[in-house]
C-alpha cells in the first residue's frame, strides 16, 4: 500500500473533558477518521500510553472496527521505557495486538530512544524482538523513534543496520534547535540510508498558530498556503 505523506497522530485526540485523556469523543474522532481516509490518506500512528493508555482501543474502535484493513496502515511503538523485564517485550506487544484488534502492525519501532532508553533498548535485547516479530509477519516494517542527539543517532544506526526506518522530531523551529538537533539527525539518517517518518511537524499544534508578524511573512510569500501547511517546507526543500 501507498502510504502519502500526512499522517493521523493519536496523541491528542478530541476529548470530551479536558482533564481526563480517556473521555475520548468518538463521534468527533469517527468524523476525523473518515474523512482523512476519504481524503486519501492512511497512515495512523498510536503508542501504548497515550491518552492514559486507551489511545490504542479508540484506535480499534474508529479505525479497525469501521473500515476493511487494506484501506489503512498502522504504526504502533514498544514502550521500552515501561519494560522491567525480558519477558514483558512479547507480553506488551501481544496486549497491543488485543487492543488495537490488529493481527500485525504495518510499523512497529522502539519508542523514543534516548541515552537512557537505548541502554534498556539493549539491556532488554530489544532490537532482536522487534527483528523476531517481523520474521513472524506481525510487523512489517520495524525502527524506533528518537529524541536525542546525532551523535547517539549514528550509534544507533551502526550498531543495528538492519532497521527499516527511523522516527524523528523534525519542523522548521526544532531545525537548528542544539538539543533537538532536527537536521542533524535528519543528515544522520540519510548517512544511513534509513527513511525518516517525521513526528512533531507543528510541534504540538503551535506551529498552527504563529505570531501574527509571522502569519503576516507567511501569507505575503504564499497567499494560499495556510499557516500549518508551511511546517512541511523545510523538508521538501532537502534533497532524499
Amino acid at each position: 500500500m501507498d502510504t502519502k505523506k500526512l499522517g493521523f497522530g493519536w496523541m491528542r485526540l478530541p476529548i470530551k473533558d479536558k482533564d481526563d485523556q480517556t473521555s475520548i469523543d468518538y463521534e468527533q474522532l469517527n468524523k476525523m477518521v473518515d474523512t482523512f481516509l476519504e481524503r486519501g490518506f492512511n497512515y495512523f500512528d498510536t503508542a501504548y500510553m497515550y491518552h492514559n493508555f486507551k489511545s490504542e482501543i479508540a484506535l480499534r474502535e474508529s479505525l479497525v472496527k469501521r473500515h476493511p484493513r487494506d484501506s489503512y496502515t498502522v504504526a504502533d511503538k514498544l514502550p521500552i521505557m515501561m519494560i522491567k523485564e525480558k519477558n514483558e517485550l512479547e507480553k506488551v506487544f501481544n496486549e497491543q495486538l488485543e487492543k488495537t484488534g490488529l493481527e500485525y502492525f504495518d510499523y512497529y519501532m522502539i519508542h523514543n530512544l534516548g541515552v537512557s532508553h537505548y541502554e534498556l533498548a539493549k539491556k532488554f535485547d530489544a532490537f532482536s524482538f522487534v527483528q523476531k516479530i517481523k520474521d513472524e509477519g506481525k510487523a512489517k516494517k520495524i525502527g524506533f523513534s528518537f529524541h536525542d542527539r546525532a551523535d547517539l543517532l549514528d550509534e544507533i544506526l551502526t550498531e543495528h543496520p538492519k532497521v527499516d526506518f527511523v522516527q524523528l522530531q523534525i519542523n522548521y523551529i526544532d531545525w537548528e534547535n542544539e538539543s533537538i538537533q532536527s537536521r542533524r539527525c535528519y543528515e544522520v539518517a540519510m548517512k544511513h540510508n534509513k527513511p525518516v517518518i517525521i513526528m512533531e511537524p507543528v510541534k504540538g499544534g503551535i506551529l498552527a498558530q504563529v505570531p501574527d508578524e509571522a502569519e503576516r511573512l507567511f501569507k505575503s510569500h504564499e497567499p494560499e498556503m495556510s499557516v500549518a501547511s508551511w511546517v512541511g517546507s523545510k523538508i521538501r526543500s532537502k534533497p532524499g
